[in-house]
């Protein structure tokens, strides 16, 4: 007999897209009677909550619900749908995206073929807006430059990894490593893997397992996120030392060094010299990436835009990083 399925989705002001996610929940091959959708609102102020009432109406034979997120962060979210859930199988995903029919499916015989603790798939970017650097942030998302060896962002192979985009897992998973950490607002996802991996577990990646993920569409809210990432990442990197990467290590490392060397180059004509040099470099291996990619995609906007986008997800990720490790002492001790 097929497993019942709880598929959880933390939401904040989501108007946007979220209509997509729910009409791709809607078309999933899975049996609809062993599908729930349980929606984790921290309060919308747009029509999120008016748009998903509307397809309620629309599709009444779709176990829908949707439950308040007091605290409003994207762990305490996925915290309270768990809570909420009745499935045997809980399929994490994301306002922001829009699963394959197959997807559900394949996560669960996935797990019944006994392939991971927790499963996970791969993303096609797209764009989150109809604009030319909407669309540079897209194709910078996917790329190596921007992403280093993430590859559920990237033409992946099935196997073990560290971590997928979202991840699907046996209710009685939760029962013996705990849920997902609350006190870190971005890159739960990963610290949950990291105790998967802990307990013995593997985190397994099915590239068959795919949905499309909508980028942020301007460079003011992509800073933003990686910001938030890199911040978070220094406080999940404090308990799990041993899961650094050097993709991750390097754009706090260009932070720290471009700074250090506009502070010298304020006294110093050699810091100068290398902060031009540090400069020139970086700029043209991204705008070699740019041009490349804009020759293959036939945009010639993408010159301007990829190097746009990756170097703001560069040092917005970066400079999160570094202030995250000089305020925590102040932070914990204030």
């Amino acid at each position: 007999m097929n497993p019942s399925v709880s598929i959880i989705v933390p939401c904040y002001n989501e108007e946007a897209t979220i209509r997509h996610l729910l009409e791709a929940v809607l078309a999933q091959t899975y049996p609809r009677a062993l599908i729930e959708l349980i929606i984790s609102d921290g309060f919308s102020t747009d029509r999120t909550r008016e748009v998903i009432a509307a397809f309620q109406a629309e599709h009444p034979d779709l176990m829908l619900r949707v439950v308040d997120n007091s605290a409003r962060t994207i762990p305490s979210g996925l915290n309270q749908a768990i809570r909420e859930a009745r499935g045997e199988i809980i399929v994490r995903l994301d306002a922001h995206s829009m699963p394959i029919p197959e997807y559900v499916e394949r996560c669960v015989a996935a797990h019944e073929s006994g392939k991971g603790e927790n499963v996970g798939g791969v993303w096609e970017i797209r764009a989150g807006a109809e604009t030319w650097i909407a669309k540079s942030i897209s194709f910078a998302a996917a790329h190596p430059l921007g992403v280093g060896d993430a590859m559920y962002r990237l033409n992946a192979k099935a196997g073990a990894v560290d971590t997928v985009p979202f991840g699907s897992f046996r209710r009685t998973l939760i029962d013996k490593i705990g849920a997902f950490d609350e006190t870190l607002l971005a890159n739960e996802d990963y610290e949950f893997n990291a105790r998967v991996r802990q307990s013995g577990g593997t985190v397994w990646l099915d590239p068959t397992i795919r949905s499309v993920y909508f980028s942020r569409g301007t460079l003011g809210k992509l800073a933003a996120q990686y910001w938030r990432y890199g911040f978070w990442k220094f406080k999940m990197l404090k308990r799990y030392p041993h899961t650094l990467r050097w993709r991750q290590a390097l754009p706090p490392l260009f932070v720290l060094m471009l700074f250090i060397l506009i502070v010298l180059s304020l006294f110093f004509v050699f810091a100068r010299d290398l902060l031009v040099a540090q400069l020139l470099g970086y700029f043209f291996v991204l705008i070699l990436a740019g041009l490349k990619l804009a020759i293959e995609k036939n945009t010639g906007l993408l010159l301007p835009g990829l190097p746009l986008a990756i170097s703001t997800m560069h040092i917005a990720w970066g400079a999160g990083f570094l202030w995250s490790g000089i305020s925590s002492p102040f932070i914990k001790h204030g």
